[in-house]
């Protein structure tokens, strides 16, 4: 959500109850990204957070201090060793959330003393594991119950409507990490041809791949790749992952410039398994209310619900 999340979105979704998170994303580090201190400037008197690609701004840590200067209420991290950092981010006030795609990184996470932990699915947009959603969650779950009970645990993949949430609560999260469904809400800083061709797109077309990083010079670990909608760029390279890291950087310029002129058949969109159930672009308060409410009526059903009786006529037949 590095292009996507600006102050305008966080700050929408804190007035409306939940966390907003400002994505900062490489920290600067690629060129292009928003201003981090003018995105800032606009979830000013809102709780908040900001969120990093950990090894981006491992490379400029002095970002994380402009970050800081604004009070967030929390620092979200991902993709990276978060330990360097934890310590800077205590101090200033703040808390930490981890994001992770394995136990390792859980471990990591909790040396860090994060107060929450973020278990993310395969099935998410942008960059992840290798893990899915519907395993992944308890497993962190009952990790935490033994080793650390009283660190917050959400889920993220695939979680875009009040179905998403209360199935997350079921697998014992204690809350969820929204991204691709606010792709398409009126605050993000989505341009609006990604937004249209998004609304159109089905979870068949996306693809997780790391060419498209390796072809555009970007240097991610290699334990993570990228969900993406699909184009004619994906549609080349995706299958041809060992090809496209020995061509590495090679569309760099190419993929620059198209992205100056949104070429949208070069330039990918982060986009997750769930954009096949995103039919609308509306305000990030009405998506918030909305699934909250879902989700309190598919739990308050599913409560009424009785498996007693059912079994009981099994039996008896």
């Amino acid at each position: 959500m590095a292009l996507v999340t600006g102050g305008r979105l966080a700050a929408a979704v804190s007035m409306a109850g939940g966390l907003g998170i400002v994505g900062g994303g490489y920290a600067g580090v690629l060129g292009g990204e928003p201003d981090l201190r003018q995105e800032l400037s606009h979830v000013r008197g809102q709780k908040f957070g900001v969120a990093f690609i950990t090894w981006a701004l491992a490379r400029v840590p002095h970002v994380l201090d402009v970050a800081l200067d604004q009070l967030p209420e929390y620092v979200f991290l991902s993709f990276g060793d978060p330990r360097p950092f934890a310590d800077r981010i205590r101090r200033s006030g703040a808390k930490l959330i981890c994001q992770v795609q394995c136990l390792r990184h859980v471990d990591e996470a909790l040396e860090a003393g994060a107060a929450a932990i973020v278990a993310q699915g395969t099935e998410a947009g942008g960059h992840g594991g290798k893990r899915s959603t519907l395993p992944f969650v308890p497993e962190v779950a009952d990790y935490l119950a033994v080793r650390s009970p009283t660190t917050l645990l959400l889920a993220a993949g695939g979680i875009a409507d009040g179905r998403g949430l209360a199935a997350a609560l079921m697998l014992g999260a204690d809350g969820v990490v929204i991204g691709t469904r606010f792709l398409a809400s009126e605050e993000a800083l989505t341009p609006r041809a990604t937004t249209d061709r998004a609304l159109l797109a089905t979870g068949d077309e996306t693809v997780r791949t790391q060419a498209v990083d390796a072809l555009r010079g970007v240097p991610w670990p290699d334990e993570f790749s990228f969900r993406v909608r699909s184009n004619k760029l994906t549609e080349q390279w995706a299958h041809r992952e060992a090809e496209a890291a020995g061509a590495f950087g090679s569309l760099a310029a190419t993929y620059a410039e198209a992205r100056s002129r949104q070429d949208l058949d070069v330039v990918v969109s982060g986009a997750g398994e769930c954009i096949g159930i995103i039919h609308d672009r509306t305000s990030a308060a009405v998506l918030t209310e909305k699934i909250v409410l879902e989700a309190d009526a598919l739990l308050a059903r599913g409560a009424t619900l009785d498996f007693s009786r059912q079994a009981s006529h099994q039996h008896t037949c």
